[in-house]
């Protein structure tokens, strides 16, 4: 019933062409974790990586990608528990753009969308 954004259509696709697989833990009171969150439903967080060689070959570099999946325009907050100490925006091919740098704030990452948008973002975490 209702728009495909209220039906939790993109998750449901995800849900089933890409399932969670199970990893025992190594005790049964280890608390739940989570890499990353994001405060919107019509944001994808549709990849993370190590970044590669367009990333200024940075070892303890993250490239994550995401995406406005809803046709709307948002304004989301991406969390990560990483020990992340610099953010930039960088193309398709993983290279910093210009004036790139993005702030980190006490809430995580404020990001906008326009419809459809993908943004890649070069995370350098402090490992």
């Amino acid at each position: 019933a209702g728009s495909f954004q209220e039906a939790g259509m993109i998750q449901q696709a995800y849900n089933l062409n890409f399932p969670l697989h199970l990893v025992p833990a190594s005790c049964a009171q280890c608390p739940a974790w989570s890499a990353f969150s994001v405060s919107s439903p019509a944001i994808v967080l549709e990849t993370v990586k190590q970044a590669g060689a367009g990333a200024e070959d940075r070892p303890e570099a993250l490239v994550v990608r995401l995406y406005e999946a809803h046709g709307s325009t948002v304004t989301a907050w991406l969390q990560t528990s990483l020990p992340v100490k610099e953010v930039m925006l960088c193309d398709l091919l993983e290279r910093p753009v210009a004036q790139g740098h993005l702030p980190l704030e006490q809430r995580g990452l404020r990001l906008s969308f326009t419809p459809f948008r993908v943004l890649s973002l070069l995370l350098v975490c402090s490992c």
